[in-house]
């Protein structure tokens, strides 16, 4: 009876380590996640830099670092930069080897294969959405649904990423739903502007409309 459980208990050691080592092997071609968590202080990100270094520290976690990660992110005013244009060429895959998006066009086509079930964290798993609690379907992206920057004036980066106060980021949703049957809703990119009662930019804001300070993270090779 030890001897049967004895082998039992390898057995089952074993296909845990088989589909361990099958998760790492798949998430070191990982070309495409949103990330796990924010950094914890809403929408100051340490701006591009620090949003960046962010997804770089993330990937190497998750076996994927030996790639130049960079964030999905636009910023404002002088030296606008569009988060179209950091993200390489594509195509780009999730943490299971699925496929969400071939190039920069596609990405930000209706071809896009964009959904909740596709936009896993770097660890290759799901992220709340709207109808879970909580609801963390809000992602940082400072965004017009073409993936280019807003012109200056009204805030839409939280002060480029560096406020975690008063300002506003415009947001996309992973699950591709919202409060209405509109395509600002279904935008994975473009959805609305963070709100709330600190200002609009603070981790409190965030989660208070369905974020938590997450954002998309691409490689460039």
């Amino acid at each position: 009876m030890n001897k049967s459980l004895c082998i039992a208990a390898t057995a089952g050691a074993l296909i845990a380590l088989g589909m361990s080592a099958s998760l790492f092997a798949q998430q070191s071609t990982m070309t495409f996640f949103v990330t796990s968590a924010g950094p914890g202080k809403g929408a100051d990100l340490g701006g591009l830099e620090g949003a960046d270094r962010y997804c770089q520290t993330l990937a190497q976690a998750a076996g994927a670092g030996t790639k130049t990660w960079r964030a999905y992110l636009s910023t404002q005013g002088d030296g606008a930069v569009n988060a179209r244009d950091r993200i390489g060429r594509g195509p780009w895959q999730n943490a299971k080897g699925e496929t969400i998006a071939q190039g920069v066009d596609d990405l930000h086509s209706a071809n896009n294969k964009l959904t909740k079930q596709t936009a896993l964290s770097e660890k290759g798993e799901g992220i709340n959405g709207r109808g879970d609690t909580p609801n963390r379907h809000d992602v940082l992206t400072g965004s017009q649904p073409d993936g280019r920057a807003f012109p200056a004036g009204e805030d839409r980066t939280c002060g480029n990423w560096t406020k975690s106060g008063a300002g506003a980021a415009m947001v996309g949703h992973h699950d591709r739903q919202g409060l209405r049957d509109d395509d600002a809703s279904k935008s994975w990119n473009s959805s609305h502007p963070s709100r709330g009662p600190d200002g609009g930019c603070s981790q409190a804001d965030l989660r208070s409309t369905g974020g938590d300070g997450l954002f998309y993270c691409f490689a460039t090779n």
